[in-house]
């Protein structure tokens, strides 16, 4: 590499190093929002981040990094290596999109989703939909926007496509939609057969009263098991409270919220699972790449995949729960009764619900499916923002078989689109058949891992875990990072086989 180039590109890194500390820096905030902040707090908070939002933007179409990019990319650049290249494709990516969206228009969407979170909250305890809808239709209008002018700067066939690819690059609806048709006609077959099964799992164990403190033990007990400390003096992480769970954090500072019930302790068991997968991913990104665009995470369907995987792959199965249930009971007296086969059995009982956190491994596609289709609808224009409660409970009626009686468990239960996360939904689904991929190769490389797991061994399938998935961070698409793991791109036959393998077993077919 001639030193005007490696100049050139050392002073690019440099400038991302700032737009990555400032985007991890607006993530805590974001937390902060979630978590602690005051109720009176939120139109000051929205000022904050909308002006966050002008800074990020102003620095990812600083002319400079035009400069700099159009420097590197007409110089003789195969002396870069592959990371190198990854490096300035990425930034590029970036560049080209952010200096398309007007700083306005930015500054204005981030704005109009601070305030529709805090007023989704606000519909959802009232159970109004009426309350939401006018700011949701703000947001949406804004959101539409932004993705009409992506569309024609990432070249993809539809507005949709362009959000879906800030999720899951390279991704489009077309190849999602037949993909998720064989999955949910797999899952379909499977569900009727658990349907007819005689023999259904006493669920009622699941309700015993656990005080919420007793729950909080669980959880970082849950935490340290995994390897995602909260208490050590070298701890990257914490625990807090939310109404809807989530991770937020990069590296050295990664941090998961849930949800207590004091009837339903299994709830915050597995959303603290779930979003320890997430949290374990981003504490384990290559360290190597921090603050540079490769050492981010690959998708958001690679990081869900890790996430689905932690919570039912490993924290659903048997061998888990061998070594932890003994744990479990010895934090919570209340628990002392509960005995490992039927517990087993509980926790992965198939019943349609119709909250898509709640739901269960084999239905848990169908929401996802929904929400993927009612998105292609409303940016198809089929559909609208003031039709979305009534589609949505169409297509529950029609695919789970359930009446949706108020819109706080129906269209109101996520915060995603509150939030303007338009695009995201499908990337779950992705991750549910990017688990099986895994877990069939990890088979084949770990022999021994249910032994192990039901030791108290984790460590062999998380390292695994870290060594094929969290280290190549942002080296690959998706989908190429799939085929260079298992050997195919996406494929739900894996996710399916384990599916029926697993519930095949629970209930003797």
């Amino acid at each position: 590499m001639t030193a005007n180039l490696r100049t050139a590109y050392n002073e690019l890194l440099a400038k991302t190093k700032d737009l990555v500390i400032l985007q991890t820096t607006e993530s805590i905030i974001q937390w902060d929002m979630e978590t602690k902040m005051p109720p009176r707090a939120v139109e000051q908070r929205s000022l904050q981040l909308a002006l966050l939002s002008r800074i990020s933007h102003k620095m990812s179409v600083d002319p400079e990094i035009g400069r700099l990019l159009k420097q590197i990319t007409n110089s003789d650049n195969d002396t870069l290596s592959q990371a190198e290249k990854r490096n300035v494709y990425l930034i590029k990516k970036n560049y080209d999109e952010q200096i398309a969206l007007p700083e306005e228009l930015v500054s204005e969407k981030t704005k109009q989703q601070a305030i529709t979170v805090n007023i989704w909250k606000k519909a959802k305890n009232a159970k109004n939909y009426s309350i939401l809808k006018p700011e949701l239709k703000k947001l949406f209008n804004l959101t539409k926007q932004e993705a009409d002018i992506l569309q024609k700067v990432k070249e993809t066939s539809t507005s949709y496509d362009a959000l879906i690819d800030s999720y899951e690059p390279k991704t489009t609806a077309n190849q999602i939609t037949p993909v998720f048709e064989r999955l949910q006609q797999g899952l379909k077959t499977l569900l009727d057969k658990i349907r007819n099964n005689r023999e259904q799992p006493d669920t009622s164990i699941l309700h015993l009263i656990v005080p919420i403190e007793t729950q909080r033990k669980i959880a970082t007990t849950l935490g340290d098991a995994l390897g995602y400390e909260t208490t050590s003096p070298n701890a990257a992480g914490r625990i807090d409270e939310t109404e809807h769970p989530f991770t937020t954090g990069y590296l050295d500072d990664v941090r998961i919220t849930t949800h207590y019930y004091p009837n339903d302790f299994s709830s915050s068991i597995f959303s603290v699972l779930h979003e320890a997968g997430h949290a374990l991913y981003d504490q384990n990104l290559n360290a190597n790449w921090k603050y540079q665009p490769i050492g981010l995470h690959c998708s958001m369907g690679i990081h869900e995949s890790q996430s689905r995987f932690t919570e039912n792959i490993v924290g659903r199965s048997r061998e888990f729960w061998t070594s932890t249930l003994p744990k479990l009971k010895q934090l919570a007296p209340e628990l002392m009764r509960l005995e490992l086969e039927p517990f087993i059995h509980a926790i992965n009982i198939v019943r349609p619900s119709k909250i898509r956190i709640e739901s269960d491994e084999v239905t848990y596609n169908m929401h996802i499916i929904i929400r993927f289709q009612l998105e292609r609808d409303l940016f198809d224009g089929k559909t609208n923002v003031d039709e979305l409660p009534q589609a949505w409970n169409q297509s529950y009626k029609t695919l789970l078989g359930l009446d949706i009686e108020n819109d706080s468990e129906g269209v109101m239960q996520d915060t995603h689109w509150p939030s303007g996360y338009f695009g995201y939904f499908p990337s779950y689904t992705l991750g549910n058949i990017y688990s099986g991929q895994l877990f069939a190769r990890i088979r084949l490389d770990k022999p021994r891992w249910e032994k192990q797991l039901a030791e108290g061994n984790t460590k062999e399938i998380m390292n695994w875990l870290k060594e094929h998935v969290h280290n190549a961070s942002n080296l690959q698409d998706p989908a190429d990072l799939m085929e260079e793991i298992t050997g195919s791109k996406i494929d739900a036959k894996p996710y399916l086989d384990y599916l029926q393998e697993k519930y095949g077993e629970l209930y003797g077919f």
